[in-house]
C-alpha cells in the first residue's frame, strides 16, 4: 500500500535498518562517508545492496546521501559509485552538487534525485529550478519556520521533505578542530574523536547547554544542544502537503530511534485515516520521553522562531 506521507529515518547499520523498518519507517537514509556527510554509519556498496533487500521486504525505500563537499579529488570516483548504487537498486540519492546530479541522470536515470543544499534550500523558486534540472524533491532548510514552510509548499513543483525529529548540525569545518585544539594544549590525541567518543562543547555564557562535537573523515561537526520534536503540530505540515518527514537518528541509540519511529507512525496513520477529526495524543511520545537524554530538551527548533533578515 502506498502511503500519502513518507516517514524517513537514518540508519547506522543493517541491524538498525531492520529494526526501524519493522517499527514502521517507509524509507531509510544511508550512505558512505566518502560521498555523504554526518551519517550515523558508513555503508559499503555491498551493505547498501543488503539494505535494499531489507527495505523491499518491508515495502520500503532506500535513499543514499551524496551531500559531501565534492572536491576535484572526488569527482572521478562519483560515476563508479553511482553505478554501484544503480546495481544495488536504491530508490533515490540526496545531492547538493551538480556533479552528482549529472552522474545520476547519465548513469542511473531511474534513481530519484533529492536536492539537499542544507541551509540554502529556503525558497520555492530555487527548489523548482532544481526540479526542472531533474530533482523530484527538495529537502527544506531546518532554519525555516512553520509559516515559511506551509506557505512555500503549495508553490513547489516537486515534493518537500522536512526534518521533524532529532538533532541538527549547527557548524561544520573541513579542518580537524578538536585534534588541533588538543595538540595546542599539549594533550595527546588518543583514540577516535568520532561519533561514539561522547565529546561536547559548553559555552561560557550557556553552561547548561551541551553541544555534541565529533570529527570524521569529512572534518569537524558541531550539533545542536536540543532535539527537534514537532509531533504536536505535525498535522499542520501534513495539511500543507509536505510529502516526506525525516527523523534524524545520529548520536541516538537504536532503541530510541525505534521509539521515535513508532510514535510518529501512530500520528501519521491517525491523520491519514481521519484528517478532519485528527487530534494529537500526548501519550504517543511517552516512550520517547522515557529515553530522552535529560540534558537535551525536546523543542520546536526553528518552527516557531521569527526570522530576522
Amino acid at each position: 500500500m502506498t502511503r500519502p506521507y513518507e516517514l524517513l529515518v537514518t540508519a547506522s547499520d543493517l541491524q538498525e535498518a531492520e529494526v526501524l523498518l519493522t517499527a514502521g519507517a517507509d524509507a531509510i537514509l544511508i550512505g558512505n562517508d566518502r560521498f555523504g556527510m554526518r551519517l550515523p554509519g558508513s555503508f559499503t556498496l555491498e551493505e547498501t545492496k543488503e539494505a535494499v533487500k531489507l527495505a523491499k521486504k518491508h515495502h520500503a525505500k532506500v535513499y543514499v546521501s551524496m551531500i559531501n563537499i565534492m572536491t576535484n579529488e572526488l569527482l572521478p570516483e562519483i560515476p563508479d559509485y553511482v553505478r554501484g548504487l544503480k546495481e544495488a537498486g536504491v530508490d533515490g540519492v540526496e545531492f547538493n552538487d551538480p556533479s552528482v546530479l549529472r552522474a545520476v541522470r547519465e548513469i542511473a536515470p531511474e534513481i530519484k534525485l533529492h536536492w539537499n543544499a542544507e541551509m540554502t534550500s529556503t525558497n520555492y523558486s530555487t527548489s523548482n529550478y532544481w526540479g526542472r534540472k531533474g530533482a523530484s524533491r527538495v529537502v527544506l532548510a531546518r532554519e525555516l519556520n512553520m509559516d515559511e514552510i506551509t506557505e512555500m509548499v503549495p508553490m513547489l513543483e516537486i515534493e518537500a521533505q522536512v526534518q521533524i525529529h532529532g538533532m541538527t548540525n549547527i557548524y561544520h569545518s573541513k579542518r580537524q578542530l578538536v585534534a588541533s585544539y588538543m595538540q595546542q594544549q599539549g594533550r595527546p590525541v588518543e583514540g577516535d574523536l568520532g561519533l561514539h567518543r561522547g565529546l561536547f562543547l559548553i559555552e561560557a555564557e550557556r553552561q547548561d547547554e551541551k553541544f555534541p562535537i565529533y570529527e570524521d573523515v569529512n572534518g569537524t561537526h558541531i550539533m545542536s544542544s536540543e532535539d527537534i520534536c514537532i509531533m504536536e503540530d505535525l498535522h499542520l505540515l501534513m495539511n500543507a502537503g509536505v510529502h516526506s518527514f525525516k527523523i534524524e537518528g545520529i548520536l541516538k541509540s537504536t532503541a530510541y530511534n525505534e521509539a521515535v519511529v513508532k510514535a510518529y507512525r501512530k500520528a501519521i496513520d491517525a491523520y491519514t485515516v481521519d484528517p478532519l477529526n485528527y487530534e494529537f495524543d500526548e501519550s504517543w511520545l511517552d516512550e520517547v520521553r522515557k529515553m530522552q537524554d535529560p540534558e537535551r530538551e525536546l523543542s520546536f527548533g526553528f518552527f516557531y522562531k521569527e526570522q530576522v533578515y
